[in-house]
C-alpha cells in the first residue's frame, strides 16, 4: 500500500524548483493544443452559424484567440517566474486569506467545466461502442470517462505532460483529416455564400467577446501548469501557438460542421458527433470528442486539486483529486440539464473570473514592476502581501465593482459589443485607482543578481 501511494502525485503549492521543471516549448505547446482542442470550444464554433457567415466567424475566432490569448500568456508568464500555482500566486494582490475566496469559486467553476464535458465524452463514447458492437449505456461511459480522468490525473504534473502530447498530436491530425474530408466532399464556395439568420442572436462584434471571454476562462488554471515551464520563452511561446492553434481548429471546426449541416437539412443538436455521424465521420468524430475530453477533464480536475490545496495546503494531493472526481463523476450524470445551461455557464465565468485576473495582471506588471517574492507570498513571514488583516481590501472593492459592472452589462443591459473588454480594462482601471489612491501601490525593492531563471522562482523583495 506504501508503494502505492509513493507512486501517485504528490503535487503541492510550494514553488516549483529548476530541477522539478520539465516543460519545454514542444510540451507547453502540446499541452494548451491539449487544452484548448475541446468539445465546448467546437460547440461554441456552432453557436456562430448562421447569425454571421463563415467568413465573419472566422475571423472573429482568429482576432478573438489571437487577443484573448495575450493575458493568458500573461497570466502563464508569472507562473513561470514565481513557480506558484495560479491561486497560490492570487495571495498577492489579493492578500492571504483574500485569495481564498477566489479559489472556492475557481475550484467549483472548474466542477461545471467537468460536469458538461464529462457528459459529451459519455455520449461520444457511447456513440463509438454503439457504432461497433451495437451496445448502449450513456451513463456507464461518463462514468467510464471520469474514472480514467482520475486515473490520470491522481499521479500529478508528469502523468498529465506525457499523456497530454500524445492526444494533442491525435487532435490535431484528427481534425486535418476531418477538414480534408469536409472541404473535399461538400461545396466551400455554398458555405461561403450561404443565407443567413433573418434574425440573428450573435452579431460579429458578440462573436469576438465570446471567443476573448473563452481565453479567460483558461487564465484561472494557466500558472498551474507553466511553473513546470524550464524558461519563460517556452512559457510564452507554447502557450501561445498552442492555444491559437488549438481554439481555430476546434472552433473553425464547430462553424464548418454547424453550416454545412444546415445546407444539407440535417437535424440541429448541440452535439457535432451526431452531425458528423450524418456525413459518415461520426465513429472518427466520436475518437476526437473523447480524446478533447478527457484532457482538457484532466487539466481542470487538476487545477480544482490546486485550488483547494491553496485553502488547505496541508491536504494530500492525491486525496483532493479522488474526492473531487467523485464529485465530477456524479455531477456529469445530470445530462441534458447542464447542456440547457452551457452558455450561461461562459457568461458566468466571464462575469466572475475577468475582474480577478485584471486585478492580478495590473498588480504584477503595473504596481509590483514584475516582481513577486514566492517564499514570502506562501510563508507570510514579514507580511509583505498581508494587507488589512490579511485582505487586499481595495483589490476585493474593485473585484465587487468589476462583477456587478459585467453582470449588469451582460444579464440586465446587455452591451451591442459584449461585455468581456470593457469589464477587464474597467476593473483594471478601478484597482489600478484604488491601489494609488490608499498608496499601496509597492514595497522598497532590493536588486539582486540575476539568477538562471530555470533554477529558481522568483523571489525578490519588493
Amino acid at each position: 500500500m506504501a508503494d502505492f501511494k509513493n507512486g501517485l502525485g504528490h503535487d503541492s503549492i510550494q514553488p516549483v524548483i529548476g530541477s522539478d521543471r520539465s516543460m519545454n516549448f514542444f510540451s507547453t505547446f502540446t499541452l494548451w493544443v491539449a487544452a484548448n482542442f475541446v468539445i465546448t470550444s467546437v460547440m461554441t464554433g456552432m453557436l456562430f452559424i448562421p447569425d454571421i457567415s463563415i467568413t465573419e466567424a472566422m475571423w472573429a475566432i482568429f482576432l478573438g484567440s489571437a487577443i484573448g490569448a495575450i493575458p493568458l500568456v500573461l497570466t502563464g508568464y508569472i507562473g513561470t517566474k514565481t513557480g506558484l500555482p495560479t491561486m497560490a500566486m492570487a495571495r498577492a494582490a489579493f492578500g492571504q486569506k483574500g485569495a481564498v475566496l477566489p479559489a472556492i469559486i475557481n475550484s467549483i467553476i472548474l466542477i461545471g467545466w467537468s460536469w458538461i464535458q464529462a457528459y459529451m465524452a459519455g455520449l461520444s463514447l457511447n456513440y463509438a461502442v454503439e457504432y461497433a458492437t451495437g451496445y448502449s449505456n450513456i451513463n456507464l461511459f461518463v462514468i467510464l470517462t471520469e474514472v480514467l480522468v482520475v486515473a490520470i490525473t491522481i499521479y500529478g504534473h508528469r502523468g498529465l505532460e506525457r499523456v497530454e502530447k500524445y492526444i494533442s498530436i491525435t487532435m490535431i491530425v484528427l481534425s486535418f483529416a476531418l477538414f480534408y474530408k469536409l472541404f473535399t466532399t461538400y461545396d466551400v464556395q455554398s458555405l461561403i455564400s450561404m443565407q443567413l439568420s433573418e434574425n440573428p442572436v450573435t452579431t460579429t462584434v458578440i462573436a469576438f467577446d465570446i471567443v476573448m471571454a473563452t481565453a479567460f476562462s483558461w487564465m484561472s488554471t494557466v500558472c498551474d501548469f507553466n511553473r513546470y515551464c524550464k524558461t519563460s520563452m517556452a512559457s510564452v511561446a507554447g502557450t501561445y501557438t498552442g492555444y491559437l492553434l488549438a481554439s481555430l481548429l476546434a472552433m473553425g471546426m464547430g462553424a464548418v460542421i454547424s453550416g454545412f449541416s444546415i445546407l444539407n437539412g440535417m437535424e440541429q443538436t448541440y452535439d457535432p458527433t451526431v452531425l458528423l455521424a450524418q456525413y459518415g465521420f461520426g465513429f472518427v468524430a466520436a475518437i476526437v470528442v473523447f480524446c478533447s475530453v478527457v484532457s482538457t477533464n484532466v487539466m481542470a480536475l487538476y487545477s480544482a486539486g490546486m485550488s483547494l490545496m491553496n485553502v488547505a495546503p496541508k491536504a494530500d494531493f492525491w486525496k483532493v483529486i479522488a474526492g473531487l472526481g467523485i464529485v465530477c463523476t456524479l455531477g456529469a450524470l445530470l445530462k441534458e440539464a447542464l447542456m440547457a445551461n452551457f452558455y450561461t455557464f461562459i457568461l458566468l465565468i466571464a462575469t466572475l473570473f475577468i475582474p480577478v485576473f485584471a486585478i492580478i495582471l495590473v498588480d504584477y506588471f503595473i504596481l509590483k514592476k514584475r516582481y513577486y517574492n514566492a517564499q514570502e507570498i506562501l510563508s507570510n513571514e514579514r507580511k509583505q502581501y498581508h494587507y488589512q488583516g490579511g485582505i487586499n481590501l481595495s483589490a476585493y472593492a474593485a473585484y465587487a465593482v468589476g462583477a456587478l459592472f459585467a453582470y449588469y452589462f451582460t444579464y440586465i443591459q446587455p452591451l451591442s459589443f459584449g461585455s468581456t473588454v470593457v469589464t477587464f480594462f474597467f476593473s483594471a482601471v478601478v484597482y489600478w485607482s484604488l491601489m494609488k489612491l490608499f498608496k499601496q501601490t509597492s514595497a522598497v525593492v532590493i536588486e539582486e543578481p540575476e539568477q538562471e531563471e530555470a533554477e529558481m522562482p522568483d523571489a525578490k523583495v519588493n
